[in-house]
């Protein structure tokens, strides 16, 4: 049974991330904030840490939990959040692996990160370019780590079912929707591909349109 620690469980992309990795037989290990969102992931099966990704101790236990064969999984962001996780957070995450002795980091950031900014059209960038911005911070401190590491950036997220027609592309211009689930479903497999390493990939699905 392989295990996986997410951070960013609890809510949006993360829950999407936790209820897949569930589904296949994982064990996931969780650190969470939120008592009552805490209580509601305990309830399904994942092993729970309380405590908030800025704190490194917190983070530390959750790592330890886990042990360092795990695989992680970092959704943090801060968007409409009032704590600013989206580089303090992830850096918390990686720095606290490092020590920890784990190796392998899924970073799941957005479209407009680091060379994608030129793709990132201007309204959205009036929007959440802050936290896009933090975010690249958060991608270039993992890439100087010492983590193997795979980077997923999502186009607009949704809710709903998975489609099985998103697409993962490198180095094109991706715009759109993609579906919560469908990011889950491929951050999953790409978690485990050696293949993946040191990759970086944009996910978008060209069935869906915000019309």
């Amino acid at each position: 049974m392989p295990t996986t620690l997410i951070f960013g469980a609890s809510r949006g992309l993360g829950r999407a991330f936790t209820e897949h990795a569930l589904r296949q037989g994982h064990r996931v290990v969780a650190l969470v904030r939120n008592p009552a969102l805490a209580a509601e992931l305990r309830v399904l099966g994942v092993e729970v840490i309380e405590g908030d990704a800025l704190d490194h101790q917190a983070v530390a236990q959750a790592c330890s939990l886990a042990g360092n064969e795990a695989g992680v999984i970092s959704t943090l962001g801060s968007f409409r959040q009032p704590a600013p996780v989206d580089y303090q957070g992830n850096r918390q995450v990686i720095d606290q692996m490092e020590l920890a002795g784990l190796k392998r980091l899924l970073l799941v950031t957005s479209l407009g990160c680091g060379d994608s900014w030129q793709y990132l059209p201007e309204r959205a960038r009036a929007a959440f370019g802050h936290e896009v911005r933090l975010k690249s911070l958060a991608e270039s401190w993992l890439q100087t780590s010492a983590l193997t590491w795979t980077i997923v950036r999502p186009a607009g997220l949704q809710d709903g079912e998975a489609t099985g027609q998103a697409v993962l592309s490198q180095g094109s211009e991706v715009h759109g929707l993609v579906r919560r689930a469908d990011v889950a479903a491929h951050g999953l497999q790409l978690l485990s591909d050696e293949q993946a390493v040191g990759q970086i990939y944009a996910i978008g699905d060209p069935t869906l349109s915000r019309g």
